[in-house]
């Protein structure tokens, strides 16, 4: 959830992607071959040691040291109540397909990550003081524009923990 406390006169919308939707849209064959494939999920190259954010001086990266898990999740989860199938990789934090090289994996994660972005599967929320986003973190990418140069945008969010996914397991 994210409540808006302060907002740009223009810009800094949010973009909200539906992992539902882009599993939905893939064919019936490939479906069935991304169910019985797991990823690999990293925070390393963004937030560790020597990841993107290493020299920033700003508290809120402070911890890069605890950025040295990574984990395996399925390609494909499932929601705990309804059973609906959504894609579960991104490409800020999917490194590859389980078994497979970096090389090997790209062609097929920058697919899914297209089809993820398809405007049909997609919407723009924008912002006023006092709005209120609330979406499921589990099939649902969301990406802050950076489109307010000089101005500021601050928003408190609030996490809620969820139930364990149908055939999801963490692998540390």
């Amino acid at each position: 959830m994210l409540y808006a406390l302060e907002v740009p006169a223009k810009g800094g919308d949010t973009m909200f992607a539906s992992m539902y939707k882009a599993f939905e849209a893939l064919s019936p064959g490939l479906q069935r071959t991304l169910e019985g494939l797991r990823a690999v999920h990293s925070s390393r190259h963004v937030f560790g040691a020597q990841g993107a954010y290493a020299q920033q001086q700003d508290e809120r990266f402070g911890n890069a040291e605890q950025a040295t898990q990574d984990a395996v999740h399925p390609v494909v989860i499932r929601h705990p109540r309804s059973g609906r199938a959504a894609l579960y990789v991104n490409p800020a934090f999917t490194v590859r397909i389980d078994g497979w090289t970096v090389e090997e994996s790209l062609p097929l994660l920058n697919f899914l990550y297209e089809v993820a972005q398809r405007e049909e599967h997609t919407c723009r929320f924008r912002w006023d003081v006092g709005s209120v986003a609330f979406w499921d973190n589990r099939a649902t990418w969301h990406h802050a524009l950076n489109d307010y140069p000089g101005e500021r945008r601050l928003m408190h969010r609030v996490t809620v923990e969820g139930e364990p996914l149908d055939g999801y397991r963490s692998n540390g």
